[in-house]
């Protein structure tokens, strides 16, 4: 009897995987079954962190814009901007306001002073 060679369908997608975690430390690199464990992990992990990470920067911007603002006055905070943005119907989001704040407080203290006008 000849030997038979198996096909490499299973092998290819065992490759796919390990290369996946190659990075990956101890057994979790290099065990089969593991290493499919840790990837399903690590997917996860992706998947739930990617919405994190928007959170993540929206606190960061709002604490960042809040900061700057409470050195107008004493009575003025974060809310009460947003809220005399919106009135005014000025569409500044987050974002831009942190980079101002960061990069040009005179220039955020005017934005403030106009729309309390």
């Amino acid at each position: 009897m000849t030997r038979i060679k198996r096909g490499y369908i299973a092998r290819r997608r065992r490759k796919k995987i390990s290369l996946f975690a190659s990075s990956f430390r101890g057994a979790h690199s290099r065990l089969t079954r593991t290493i499919t464990q840790q990837r399903i992990r690590a997917l996860v992990s992706a998947h739930r962190d990617r919405d994190r990470k928007k959170r993540d920067f929206r606190r960061l911007w709002i604490t960042r814009i809040n900061a700057v603002i409470r050195g107008v006055g004493v009575s003025y905070s974060y809310s009460r901007l947003v809220h005399n943005l919106y009135k005014k119907q000025l569409l500044l989001n987050r974002k831009i306001l942190a980079q101002i704040a960061i990069s040009n407080r005179n220039c955020l203290y005017m934005i403030s002073n106009e729309i309390r006008k």
